[in-house]
């Protein structure tokens, strides 16, 4: 029986707030995963994404972001933690750890070395398989890395991974529409009951248009509500509205994205934004990550007035 009873809906991958020092402003994160868990059509949120900086957390902060939100929404949503591990044995020490700091459900990024060296459809099974014998109880969610990199999935390990009864949801994010609509096909084949989630921040409707069940994306950590109205228009096959909602959203992915895909850099002009609109005290970002530069704040504040989101 899967862990979450719903992934249908708006899941954001929360953003990581630091102190002026760099270490987790606990009072901070758990007053936007309160914020995040109080929107109409949130289902879940997901720690230890990309947009979470986790590739500047330790093992052991790793879990304590995930015990920090589960503890603050305990009783009233679920959470997911991102397992970034290299092997093995790593991931499921980290898939144990996120268990047992609260989440009751893993998203599977992949191996990073893959990136660099390929991998084999085996690999990836082995790998799904000791995540979950690690954390038999917990559902799994496969992170569909960018079609242009050596760590993407093929259509037939996807469905595949479908198959897999604890692997409940996909976060899809190819980067070439081609790909994305045969993955999908794929896996609605292969098990139709498994979630499709888009995780392309930086083109929303285009992806949600697909015949995806929602969106898992570190922007609705920044834009929750506007993600939620786009969806919903969506899912109304309401597709004049839906455009005037992503006429709101393009100026403020323009100025966080630069047109282009998440970066490190991307999650701070991120955090630049979600400070001029109040969602955040402090928009901190650990180094080696850069803080938005003048030019990109004025970029940032002028895409947040545009939306009617500006608090400073």
């Amino acid at each position: 029986m899967p862990s979450i009873a719903n992934y249908r809906g708006i899941i954001p991958a929360i953003s990581c707030p630091f102190t002026n020092d760099h270490r987790i402003d606990e009072p901070a994160l758990r007053k936007l995963a309160s914020w995040l868990a109080g929107h109409d059509g949130v289902v879940a949120i997901m720690t230890n994404g990309h947009t979470g900086e986790v590739f500047s957390l330790t093992p052991s902060e790793r879990a304590e972001v995930t015990r920090i939100v589960a503890d603050e929404l305990r009783g009233r949503m679920p959470v997911i933690s991102s397992i970034v591990c290299e092997g093995l044995a790593e991931a499921a020490e980290h898939a144990r750890a996120a268990q047992a700091a609260g989440a009751v459900a893993l998203d599977v990024m992949p191996p990073h070395h893959w990136l660099r060296f390929g991998f084999t459809p085996g690999h990836a099974l082995q790998y799904f398989e000791a995540i979950h014998r690690a954390a038999p109880e917990l559902d799994l969610v496969c992170h569909v890395y960018p079609a242009w990199t050596r760590a993407s999935y093929s259509s037939q390990l996807l469905a595949e991974l479908a198959r897999l009864p604890y692997l409940q949801a996909f976060k899809v994010g190819q980067r070439d529409m081609n790909k994305y609509a045969r993955d999908i096909q794929a896996i609605r084949e292969a098990d139709a009951s498994k979630a499709i989630l888009t995780c392309h921040d930086e083109y929303l409707l285009a992806s949600m248009v697909q015949g995806v069940d929602g969106a898992l994306v570190g922007f609705a950590t920044f834009i929750p509500q506007l993600i939620i109205d786009l969806w919903n228009a969506v899912k109304a096959g309401d597709l004049k509205k839906a455009m005037a909602v992503q006429a709101l959203i393009t100026p403020l992915k323009d100025a966080v994205y630069g047109g282009g895909e998440p970066t490190g850099e991307a999650h701070a002009r991120m955090k630049g934004g979600m400070y001029l609109a109040g969602v955040l005290e402090n928009a901190t970002v650990r180094p080696p990550t850069e803080a938005p530069n003048a030019r990109e704040m004025d970029a940032l504040r002028a895409a947040v007035e545009q939306a009617g989101l500006s608090k400073r």
